[in-house]
């Protein structure tokens, strides 16, 4: 069976395509040589799965991204004190590339814009700028599960547009927030930005975050859970730069944009998300990237203040009975349960009768209501199916669906 999440991401593709304002960044001269027709999507789960949707293998700079393995780093090698010293955790409110360092201390106010990117680069721990830039890499490439590098014809053109950033990082040895030399902190930041990625790269590690810095193919932790909680905490208030606001009310999911086009999104216990589109909006933020958030978001009920009172998991059990193979559904059943199922689903079963049981389901919101049905609707050519539903749970008007604890 094919996944119906696959043809749901395809739809969502062709249906935001027709976004196509904004412009492509002209920050240095291979940004703006992106194609604007360019357009991928990749959705990866806690449990391993990642769908894909148009150029989702496409390769491009992670750009601003970047920002969120490096911070990492930083604070891995720093602890969280040493790091606060340097940079604050406080929304600026200005664009990406602005001057916010606070009157009182000198420090950036978050470690997702530019000031504050680079006093991050500059606390990771390296003899000089390859050898912070090549542990970047080694933590995007654990992360993202394959080895990725940098776009060394992308370096050259930051280093030759990068004279802003330059100008910040001297102002920021002068506030004692930096201890490299300015040009040396600068080279390896524009090396940093310069990582190539794919969708499906980014998807996948936001997967990880999603998942508390565990792997999703194993048991194997790859960040520490304090240092995952506290960036997606910055992500979270500060990754969408002057919109970062008006992005966690209207989408609420975590979120890092870079100036290549490209969105990672992150919901913790769900799902990693990536987008790339190159034409940007006034904010820097990619036209298309930001609809399919908005889509994904409503469609799927993913806003992060969208949560189940519990968090049992969503399969019970898959077992045979009579000549039937019964999956048994639990608990409260949002998008990422009935993606279990799903993906089950297509790896097939050994029986002509499949019944879902949806009996110890306690409530079921509309995005897991319409993938269950799907599933159930695709598992019909092949096999004979029955859903089990005596709370009358796939009944979207009946009453006995409310939540329980909606009027508490």
């Amino acid at each position: 069976m094919r996944s119906p999440i696959d043809d749901y991401l395809h739809r969502v593709l062709s249906d935001c395509r027709d976004d196509d304002g904004g412009e492509i960044a002209t920050g240095n001269r291979e940004l703006g040589q992106a194609d604007p027709s360019s357009f991928g999507i990749a959705l990866a789960t806690i449990d391993g799965t990642v769908y894909t949707a148009g150029d989702a293998d496409h390769e491009f700079s992670v750009q601003s991204i970047g920002k969120v393995p490096a911070y990492a780093l930083a604070l891995r090698d720093r602890g969280l004190d040493t790091v606060l010293e340097r940079v604050d955790t406080e929304p600026s409110g200005d664009a990406f590339n602005e001057i916010s360092l606070e009157a009182e201390t000198g420090r950036p106010r978050n470690a997702l814009i530019n000031a504050g990117a680079v006093a991050v680069h500059g606390m990771i721990e390296g003899s000089d700028a390859t050898d912070r830039a090549d542990r970047v890499i080694d933590l995007i490439s654990t992360l993202a599960g394959r080895r990725v590098a940098v776009d060394k014809e992308v370096h050259r053109a930051e280093l030759a547009s990068d004279d802003h950033n330059t100008a910040l990082a001297y102002l920021l040895r002068s506030a004692g927030k930096l201890d490299c030399e300015p040009d040396e902190v600068v080279d390896g930041y524009a090396a940093q930005c310069s990582i190539r990625v794919s969708c499906r790269d980014l998807a996948v590690m936001g997967s990880v975050l999603a998942n508390g810095g565990l792997s999703t193919s194993g048991d194997e932790r790859l960040l520490e859970g304090w240092i995952t909680r506290h960036v997606l905490s910055v992500m979270a208030t500060c990754g969408m730069y002057d919109g970062s606001g008006s992005w966690m009310a209207t989408v609420g999911i975590p979120a890092k944009s870079g100036v290549s086009g490209a969105i990672l999104g992150v919901l913790p216990g769900q799902v990693g998300l990536a987008v790339w589109s190159p034409q940007l909006d006034e904010q820097g933020n990619s036209v298309r990237g930001v609809a399919v958030f908005e889509r994904l978001s409503r469609d799927m009920e993913l806003h992060m203040m969208h949560v189940a009172p519990t968090g049992r998991p969503a399969l019970r059990s898959v077992s045979e009975r009579d000549g039937a193979t019964v999956v048994e559904l639990q608990g409260d059943l949002r998008f990422a349960g009935a993606e279990i199922v799903a993906s089950r689903a297509c790896e097939g079963f050994d029986t002509e009768s499949i019944v879902l049981d949806l009996t110890h389901v306690r409530v079921m919101d509309d995005a897991a209501r319409r993938l269950i049905s799907e599933v159930a609707r695709r598992l019909c050519d092949d096999y004979d199916v029955r859903i089990e539903d005596p709370n009358d749970l796939m009944d979207p008007d009946d009453s006995s669906n409310r939540d329980p604890d909606a009027d508490a």
